[in-house]
C-alpha cells in the first residue's frame, strides 16, 4: 500500500466516522432549511432504525440486511441508502436507540433510594434491554457506538459512584467494573433467552438429555467441589434459577467491595 493509499484510506475512515456520529446525534443537531422544490424525504432515520430493530428482534441482526429492512417499510433498497450509509452504521443506530429505551436519569433529575439502589436501577435496566432484544449480546462493549444511550449509561452510573469519597481513579475503575459486570452478565442472559427462542428447548432440557453423563464420564476424584456442592444441593436449581442467584449475588459482592473501600478510604469513624 502506497503512502497515499493510506492517507485515503484513513480520510475515508474518518469521513465514515464522522457520518456516524452526525446520525448518533442528529436529535441534537440544527434543522436545515427545507429546500423550496424536489421531493420531500418519504422517510426518517429514526422509523428506518424502529424498523431494524422490529426484524433485529424477531430474527437476529444476520437478517437485518438493508433489504429486509427496506421491505418491511414498503420502500426501495436504494432509498435506505440515502438515509443511512450501511449495516455497520444502521446498526451502531439500533443498539443506541436501545439503550435510550433504559430511560435512566439524567442530570438534575430525581432519583430514589441509595447509591446501591442507584445501581441496581442500571442493572435491571440494562438487564431487560438483553431480554427484549437478545441481539444486544452480539455488540462490542470495547468499542461502543458513541451515541446518547451509550453516554448516558455511563453518566448515570459515573455520577452515582461520584460522590462515594473515591479517588477520581477509583471511581471510574468502580464505575468500569459495575458496567463491565452488568453488561457481560446481562449478554449472557439474552444468549440463554436467543438459544431457547432458535432452538425452542429449554436450558433445562438440554442437560437434561445430557444426564447420562453425569454417571459415565463424571470422575468424583478429579472434581471433588463439584461434588460435594451437588450432595449439599447447590446445583438443586434450575439453570434459569441459578443464573438469577449468580446474577444477584455477584454484584451485591461486587457493591460490597466498593463500600468496602470508601470505609477505608473515609478512615475510622470517630471515637473508635
Amino acid at each position: 500500500m502506497t503512502v497515499e493509499q493510506n492517507r485515503d484510506d484513513r480520510a475515508a475512515e474518518a469521513e465514515q466516522i464522522d457520518r456516524t456520529l452526525a446520525l448518533l446525534w442528529r436529535e441534537r443537531a440544527t434543522p436545515a432549511a427545507e429546500p423550496a422544490r424536489g421531493r420531500r424525504p418519504t422517510l426518517t432515520v429514526g422509523q428506518i432504525v424502529a424498523a431494524a430493530i422490529t426484524v433485529a428482534d424477531a430474527d437476529g441482526l444476520v437478517a437485518t440486511s438493508m433489504h429486509r429492512v427496506a421491505k418491511e417499510l414498503g420502500a426501495g433498497t436504494m432509498t435506505l441508502y440515502t438515509y443511512v450509509p450501511g449495516k455497520t452504521e444502521l446498526v451502531d443506530l439500533m443498539v443506541d436507540d436501545v439503550l435510550v429505551e433504559r430511560g435512566l436519569p439524567g442530570p438534575g433529575q430525581p432519583r430514589t433510594g441509595d447509591w446501591r439502589a442507584q445501581i441496581r436501577l442500571y442493572s435491571e435496566r440494562t438487564r431487560e434491554a438483553h431480554r427484549r432484544h437478545p441481539w444486544l449480546r452480539e455488540m462490542s462493549r470495547v468499542r461502543p457506538a458513541l451515541g446518547p444511550g451509550q453516554l448516558a449509561g455511563q453518566e448515570y452510573v459515573l455520577s452515582t459512584v461520584d460522590g462515594l469519597g473515591l479517588a477520581p481513579r477509583e471511581t471510574v475503575a468502580a464505575a468500569n467494573s459495575i458496567t463491565a459486570y452488568v453488561d457481560a452478565n446481562a449478554a449472557l442472559e439474552a444468549e440463554s433467552i436467543h438459544l431457547e427462542r432458535s432452538t425452542g428447548q429449554s436450558n433445562d432440557a438440554w442437560w437434561d438429555q445430557r444426564s447420562s453423563f453425569w454417571g459415565k464420564y463424571f470422575d468424583l476424584t478429579a472434581h471433588p467441589a463439584m461434588n460435594r456442592a451437588w450432595l449439599g444441593g447447590g446445583f438443586d436449581q434450575g439453570a434459569g434459577e441459578q443464573a438469577a442467584e449468580a446474577w444477584d449475588f455477584g454484584l451485591d459482592r461486587l457493591l460490597d467491595g466498593i463500600e468496602l473501600q470508601v470505609k477505608r478510604c473515609r478512615g475510622p469513624e470517630p471515637g473508635r
